[in-house]
């Protein structure tokens, strides 16, 4: 039957199962379009009906497996080797031409570009076909994982010694009206795959190379207890709805291994490729991001002490204007409010003498919850100048793996490493490493003079393989060690998406593998790149243990804002292990909540424990921290009569010191030296309750809209009455001198965010 001829509208089978070949494959297909979106309300509501009968459990599984194997496919590398095809557009429109012989020009040139309805349902017929094979590809691949490339090559082998190929290496259609009907498919659907490929360059296609294939048996060693486990912990994920080229290219798929040569070579890489998919991390699709728990309101009575781990990073700003950039509103793991309100630089007063930085601390009215207080606690690091910077020993630890293959990766990687080296001298020297299905020294260690020679080995770097982040991670290590300056900023940089399927893949082992590595004294940077796999949990993981700092890089802009203009914070850092604990006064404050740090909190035993890993400050950083608190007395509101039956709150306990009562709170403060093991203690109290909002510092109204922002971004339960409106007021009411103009930026992302969706 021709495409044009088909009925789409034959009713789904409602029960049981279809009576016939023909009503199977329609059903499969339809069910294949549901799981991958492509249905209008109606039909999806039909199929949704068909699908909540209980009889159909099978039909239920198979659209999770469609799903599941689809977002594989987009997570998987890009392949250089699936450009547009001369020869395979020929081969299809040869094989057309043949099965029309009568047909006109012009009325070839018509069954190139068909309606949309007229080629639908044979399209989805063979998308239905592949998501089948795959699923029994996944079967053999998760199920006898010792044997699964033997039994996978084997059957794409056979497969093709079923279907011989021409002389010219087109596979024949089969005689017959059956041929007909498959030439005339395959010619519409290949031209249009390979238009939408070309129209939309971020389009997921499948990909693989042989390392991947070599390193699997190493993978399987874990086991699937192993793999459930990791399924099990995995952080959420960013919904990606398949764009109309990935929709096409899963037909495109079909169309090109029909016409395919037979050779064993083309039979390993299809093995290799379907193997692709189903072992992307078990599989790991979409972008992951730590789950966070908001913060709730302490009682100062019971829980006085509230402890956390200072924290540098800036990722999560720069990823959310990402989002924001596009049109979408950022995933709400992906909102760290702390880290939202370091990307800006306050002005805080340098610390005196050789003391590492200065503490500042401050309050006023909070103007999204009434008769509440903001208490903002700022750190300055001690800025060195870019002359008495010490002499760097950097390693460059660059992901080349084929997720890698995009304008926002591996070509941005470059860009800012050569803009890291300009700002470099001869007291540095810079060592390359690169790790894909294995890891490789791609430049021994180089003065910082020899720009020439260190920007080319940069411009050489091409991505292709899977992602063996741990090998390159042991020899960048190895490196910096053997290279070790003593006094001086010692560093491994490392360049990623944060997708590393080979190897030690898994967070709590990477986690384990940075620990050990960092004990050496080798401090760490990760740089994030790209969308779509951006795998944000498993990098802030890995340099929050590697006494580093995360920044995500979306631009040649924040490039230069993190390798330049903060240089020396970047590469040299000035303190280790620093802790805050805040003492809340009982008799002033009734409780209090910290906006943001959820993922550094920290027991109150362990601000004295010198054993106990905290974050680290560079050069010239600044640390910001804001709580909310409600006064005694508060609660009832200002000025409420006396209680009668009960004691006022508002009364001192017995055991709080009368010659404290005044206080509301006391900062504590503990850092080790970079190169200490024992931490030095700093305390500043606070007896200021702070005035009107509109008083109060530019730099305290500012950072407290860019925590509301946050808030609002991660629809919090204690964002109170804070608008984007409210936010934007303050904001723009407190940009300073606004150096960069990044607050100015910030407006205008509040703006995008207003009509993102």
């Amino acid at each position: 039957m021709n495409d044009e001829h088909a009925d789409h509208t034959a009713p789904l089978p409602t029960g049981g199962t279809p009576s016939d070949a023909s009503e199977r494959e329609l059903f499969a297909a339809r069910i294949t379009a549901h799981a991958l979106g492509q249905l209008d309300a109606a039909e999806a509501a039909e199929i949704e009906r068909v699908l909540a009968d209980p009889a159909r459990s099978d039909a239920r599984q198979q659209v999770a497996e469609i799903r599941r194997l689809a977002a594989g496919i987009r997570s998987a590398e890009d392949e250089n080797g699936l450009a547009r095809s001369p020869e395979l557009r020929r081969a299809v429109l040869a094989a057309a031409a043949a099965a029309r012989p009568a047909a006109t020009a012009s009325n070839a040139a018509d069954s190139v570009r068909p309606a949309p309805r007229q080629w639908t349902w044979p399209v989805l017929a063979a998308v239905g076909s592949l998501a089948a094979a795959l699923v029994v590809a996944a079967t053999l691949f998760i199920g006898r994982p010792a044997d699964r490339m033997v039994a996978m090559n084997e059957t794409v082998k056979r497969q093709a010694a079923e279907h011989p190929v021409a002389a010219d290496g087109v596979r024949p259609a089969p005689n017959g009206p059956e041929g007909a009907d498959r030439a005339a498919m395959v010619a519409p659907v290949a031209e249009r795959a390979e238009e939408a490929r070309f129209r939309e360059s971020k389009a997921r296609k499948i990909a693989g190379d042989q390392s991947l294939k070599e390193s699997m048996a190493e993978s399987a060693a874990n086991g699937s207890d192993a793999m459930a486990k990791r399924d099990a912990a995995a952080p959420s994920r960013v919904p990606d709805r398949p764009s109309e080229a990935f929709r096409l290219e899963l037909s495109a798929r079909r169309v090109e291994r029909e016409l395919a040569p037979a050779s064993n070579a083309a039979a390993d890489k299809a093995a290799v490729n379907i193997n692709r998919i189903v072992a992307s991390e078990i599989p790991q699709s979409g972008e992951g991001y730590a789950a966070v728990s908001e913060n709730r309101s302490a009682s100062s009575r019971e829980q006085p002490l509230s402890t956390f781990s200072i924290d540098v990073d800036t990722a999560s700003y720069a990823n959310v204007r990402r989002f924001l950039s596009a049109g979408r509103m950022p995933p709400r793991d992906a909102v760290r409010i702390e880290e939202l309100v370091n990307y800006f630089r306050y002005d805080y007063p340098r610390p005196d003498g050789d003391k590492p930085f200065s503490v500042t601390v401050e309050a006023a009215e909070c103007p999204w919850n009434a008769g509440r207080r903001l208490v903002r606690i700022g750190l300055q690091g001690r800025d060195i100048d870019r002359g008495a910077r010490p002499a760097g020993n950097l390693v460059f630890l660059v992901d080349v793996s084929g997720s890698m293959n995009a304008p926002n990766k591996l070509p941005l990687v470059k860009q800012a490493l050569a803009m890291l080296v300009e700002e470099l001298s001869e007291n540095d020297r810079v060592a390359i490493v690169t790790y894909a299905g294995n890891a490789g020294l791609v430049l021994p260690p180089t003065t910082g003079d020899q720009k020439g020679k260190i920007r080319a080995a940069i411009d050489a770097l091409t991505p292709g393989g899977s992602t063996h982040g741990s090998a390159g991670i042991n020899l960048a290590y190895e490196q910096a060690q053997e290279h070790f300056v003593a006094g001086g900023s010692n560093r491994v940089i490392l360049a990623t998406d944060g997708d590393l399927n080979v190897g030690v893949t898994s967070n709590q082992s990477l986690v384990g593998l940075i620990k050990q590595k960092a004990a050496g004294g080798t401090f760490l940077t990760v740089l994030g790149f790209g969308e779509g796999n951006l795998q944000d949990d498993k990098m802030e993981a890995i340099a929050d243990n590697g006494n580093g700092i995360y920044a995500y890089i979306d631009g040649v802009r924040e490039a230069r804002k993190v390798l330049v203009e903060q240089l020396t914070g970047s590469t040299v850092t000035i303190a280790k292990d620093v802790k805050i604990q805040v003492e809340f006064n009982p008799a002033q404050v009734a409780s209090y909540r910290l906006l943001g740090y959820e993922n550094r909190l920290l027991a109150a035993r362990d601000f004295r424990d010198d054993k106990k890993d905290a974050g680290e400050i560079g050069a010239g950083h600044s640390v910001t921290a804001v709580y909310e608190i409600t006064l005694v007395g508060a609660e009832t509101g200002a000025g409420a009569e006396p209680l009668k039956y009960q004691r006022q709150e508002a009364e001192p306990a017995a055991a709080v010191d009368p010659n404290a009562s005044s206080e509301l709170l006391t900062v504590k403060l503990r850092s080790k030296r970079p190169d200490g093991d024992t931490s030095v203690l700093e305390e500043v109290p606070l007896a200021d309750r702070g005035g009107a909002f509109e008083r109060a510092s530019a730099d305290l109204r500012f950072a407290s809209a860019v925590a509301a922002f946050g808030m609002i971004l991660r629809s919090s339960e204690e964002k109170g009455d804070a608008t984007l409106p409210l936010v934007a007021k303050i904001a723009a009411g407190a940009l300073g001198p606004d150096n960069g103009g990044y607050r100015a930026e910030f407006l205008d992302l509040v703006r995008k965010a207003e009509s993102a969706k």
